[in-house]
């Protein structure tokens, strides 16, 4: 349980918060239940909470404090007048001074894809803050030209038709990688993302809605950023240092980020759990709402 201080400070609702001189959109749920808060780190990069709220979220609302946050520049958070400022140890920052400014001894950062990743540098970099850490399909973001060689597997296995083709003859192209997977992904159709990204193709139409209802899109200008700076040390070469219980889950068909990856991870964290979900692709909490809510009360409590 947490301290009374920090009960009467947060308060159920959505607000805007100014961190680093940047106003982030947040959301807090859940105060009643007076837990460490769970504070939801989106994907992409670039990406945005505005599904995680409205699929999973509210079954975590039922028995945990949640705070959903929106990276700067991302969804509907403000953009930063540098377009280069986007960097892991900024992000990081942002985290932490959020919370600073809600006055949080501890939380428990819950990142997925992406979000995973960035939960995982924040347990590194400010350790004294995390109590315990939750990832879904964390990545290790194109590093090593990892991630780009399991996208490009993935989506060759599950593509049919046209897109099959198409996918062959630019893998067996001389251009590099990085420019084949990029190629990749802008010709492909919707049908063969939603494959790749899901298991259910129902709940695949269903998510589709949502993100086109949502009216948001990914920030390029984090994903360029990003891409330019990444890491030059690997977080797998890292991890092996976090000292927090962590609870990593993956989705067996999971082709973005792929299982393999996940399975090191819990492999090289020391105090971590590897949770696989039978049923699901990159999603796990939209795919298989009531186990993943389930097994996330379990490890919290």
């Amino acid at each position: 349980m947490d301290s009374n201080n920090e009960k009467k400070i947060l308060e159920n609702g959505e607000l805007f918060i100014k961190i680093n001189g940047i106003k982030h959109w947040c959301k807090i749920a859940g105060i009643e239940h007076n837990t460490t808060p769970l504070i939801i780190i989106h994907g992409g990069p670039g990406g945005n909470n505005y599904t995680y709220e409205r699929t999973i979220g509210p079954l975590l609302e039922k028995f945990a404090t949640i705070i959903y946050y929106e990276q700067r520049g991302c969804g509907r958070s403000e953009e930063p007048e540098d377009k280069e400022a986007y960097l892991i140890p900024i992000l990081l920052s942002d985290l932490a001074e959020l919370c600073n400014k809600l006055k949080l001894e501890k939380i428990i950062p819950l990142g997925f894809s992406f979000g995973g990743q960035l939960a995982l540098e924040f347990a590194l970099a400010y350790p004294n803050l995390v109590k315990k850490i939750i990832v879904q399909a964390p990545s290790e973001f194109f590093d090593n030209n990892r991630n780009y060689y399991i996208q490009l597997f993935g989506i060759e296995q599950i593509a049919e038709g046209n897109d099959k083709n198409k996918i062959k003859k630019i893998i067996n192209t001389q251009k590099e990688i990085k420019e084949k997977w990029r190629e990749i992904w802008d010709s492909i159709e919707i049908e063969t993302i939603d494959k790749f990204l899901f298991r259910n193709n129902e709940v695949a139409k269903k998510i589709r809605k949502i993100w086109k209802e949502s009216g948001l899109e990914s920030s390029e200008l984090m994903f360029s950023a990003l891409m330019k700076n990444r890491n030059k040390i690997r977080l797998m070469e890292r991890v092996s240092q976090i000292k927090a219980p962590t609870l990593i889950m993956t989705g067996l068909y999971d082709r973005n980020v792929g299982i393999e990856l996940n399975r090191d991870f819990a492999c090289n964290i020391p105090n971590s759990k590897l949770v696989i979900f039978e049923k699901s692709a990159h999603f796990p909490g939209i795919e298989e709402p009531e186990k993943y809510a389930k097994i996330v009360r379990e490890f919290i409590f």
